[in-house]
């Protein structure tokens, strides 16, 4: 495992953002082991779980997203992550992971995808694993409006997991990377849920 200056020296190294601030509070209370990251981008948060001793299977639509994933993988002799090229919209999947996630990615999907995307999720978490998801809301007191797909209601996203353990739920107020045509960044509410897969019972 890295130290944190180390860590960060990669992050600048490659020009990455830093973590998701929900990635690394979950990460001090999940134990290590299998994760999987929906829609990685340039794999931010893959490089952080694995620093942290998880095993990662990343996923991004974007070609050159991953390509550079894989170059850092490379330049880096990094072991324990295995990257793909697949559309979330059109993909079925499952596995056994003790992590799922996807921060800030439903938004970008089709509405359609989103309830079989959180199945597949919900089906390939293993007994007592977790699942994180982190995505923008459309409501009154701050309405979206730039042209996302999907937006979640409220309650939505928490009425998706109400058989499993919520461990954390709320919407608050985030800001988006995009600026308005005032140069503030954009303000939205965020659904963000950790939840932890209830045991089945006999």
């Amino acid at each position: 495992m890295t130290t944190p200056d180390t860590r960060n020296d990669l992050f600048q190294k490659y020009a990455l953002s830093a973590p998701h601030s929900e990635i690394v509070e979950a990460a001090s209370r999940i134990a290590p082991g299998k994760a999987l990251d929906l829609g990685c981008g340039n794999g931010r948060n893959t490089l952080y779980l694995n620093q942290q001793g998880y095993e990662l299977t990343a996923w991004d639509k974007n070609p050159q997203s991953i390509a550079k994933l894989n170059h850092i993988i490379g330049q880096e002799s990094l072991d324990g992550i295995s990257t793909d090229i697949k559309d979330l919209d059109t993909l079925r999947f499952n596995g056994e992971y003790q992590l799922v996630f996807s921060t800030v990615v439903m938004m970008f999907l089709q509405p359609e995808t989103i309830p079989q995307m959180i199945a597949d999720m919900q089906a390939s978490t293993v007994k007592n694993g977790y699942n994180l998801i982190v995505a923008a809301m459309n409501t009154d007191d701050y309405p979206c409006t730039l042209p996302f797909p999907f937006t979640f209601k409220s309650g939505e996203l928490s009425h998706y997991y109400r058989k499993w353990h919520i461990l954390k739920y709320n919407e608050e107020v985030g800001e988006l990377f995009k600026t308005d045509e005032n140069g503030n960044r954009i303000k939205l509410r965020f659904a963000t849920l950790l939840a932890q897969k209830a045991p089945t019972k006999d």
